[in-house]
């Protein structure tokens, strides 16, 4: 037996969207340190495997293949849904368990897999919430929706282009950009053309950084709304003064609720963000591991997916519990609005 029980972190150390890796590697490694310090699950300490697939597909496929490689039989990851789905196969074939706080596409948990579980809701959940609150709420005249073309970001969209035209919305433009370009003049040009006053996001920040940026400078009178990919300072850094006011859907400010504050101050103690939407979904998800081992008193990932099917865990992002396909039972995102070098602020679930 070995002396301590592995869990792999697996998401992007490198690349353009490292930001959400370290929400999890956060996450992750003070969930291992105070479950160390409460001595461990069933008697041996968490030992925390850190592994970098750049939110890439194929690095993802290498990266599980090195998790498996290495007997880890435990991951929280991967990140973007892109990477997620096919590091999700090999883990399902090889036995290993995998919890992902930040991939949102429902194709992941679509297909029968046991052993494949998220601390965080689906595109299909997100998406009509968003849908609906710009339909209730914000009554636009023209709307465009926009996406990057990944799995993660074009479904998103979709699901908000759904939801919009059957609450009565019209969407004067549906268009795909590429992911990594830079210069979107021509797409603000679009923009200006159909007038439009409200655009939704389907993507990460990197792009919607410049976009917004660029829409500005070019004088577009629009409100704009993303998903929780989104709702981080890097955000921020790129478009500066135009990401003020941006809707965002994302999990609640889990660092917020007063049960959670030790949690929060022993990060920030580390000098570390706690503000980010995937860092305590990634500390649930390890709370959810060391649970589900410490009831069936084994390492067997099989086993300890029964466990998790089955039971209910009480964890820092309440209570939880999961369906067959290894989705959350309920999970909410709700609407906030970004404030540009503040703390974003919770404007309604719908």
């Amino acid at each position: 037996m070995a002396d301590t029980i592995k869990i792999g972190i697996a998401g992007p150390k490198t690349g353009p969207v490292t930001q959400y890796g370290d929400m999890q590697f956060v996450g992750v490694t003070q969930a291992v340190k105070d479950i160390n310090g409460r001595g461990g699950v069933v008697g041996r300490m968490l030992e925390a495997r850190e592994y970098d697939d750049a939110a890439d597909p194929k690095q993802a496929v290498a990266v599980a293949n090195k998790v498996v490689n290495d007997g880890v039989k435990f991951v929280v990851g991967h990140v973007a849904s892109s990477a997620t789905h096919p590091a999700a196969d090999i883990y399902e074939d090889e036995g290993v368990l995998m919890i992902t706080p930040a991939a949102t596409s429902p194709e992941i948990t679509d297909r029968g897999h046991q052993l494949v579980f998220r601390t965080v809701g689906l595109d299909s959940d997100q998406g009509p919430v968003a849908g609906h609150y710009v339909a209730d709420h914000v009554s636009p005249k023209t709307v465009a929706v926009l996406h990057d073309g990944q799995q993660y970001g074009e479904g998103l969209a979709a699901s908000v282009h759904q939801t919009l035209e059957r609450k009565g919305v019209k969407v004067a433009l549906f268009e795909g950009v590429n992911a990594g370009d830079r210069d979107f003049a021509l797409l603000v040009q679009k923009l200006k053309a159909i007038g439009a006053d409200f655009v939704y996001w389907g993507g990460y920040h990197p792009e919607l950084g410049l976009i917004l940026r660029q829409a500005q400078e070019a004088g577009v009178q629009a409100r704009f709304m993303a998903g929780e990919a989104c709702a981080n300072d890097s955000l921020s850094r790129i478009a500066r003064s135009a990401s003020e006011g941006l809707l965002v859907t994302a999990p609640k400010a889990f660092d917020t609720v007063a049960g959670n504050k030790a949690i929060a101050d022993a990060i920030k103690a580390e000098g570390k963000d706690v503000t980010g939407p995937y860092v305590y979904p990634a500390y649930s998800a390890v709370e959810l591991i060391a649970q589900a081992i410490e009831a069936v008193g084994s390492e067997d990932p099989e086993s300890v997916a029964k466990a998790l099917h089955e039971g209910t865990f009480k964890t820092p992002t309440g209570t939880l519990s999961f369906d067959g396909k290894g989705d959350l039972k309920d999970f909410s995102f709700l609407v906030h609005e970004w404030h540009f070098g503040k703390p974003r602020t919770e404007v309604s679930s719908r």
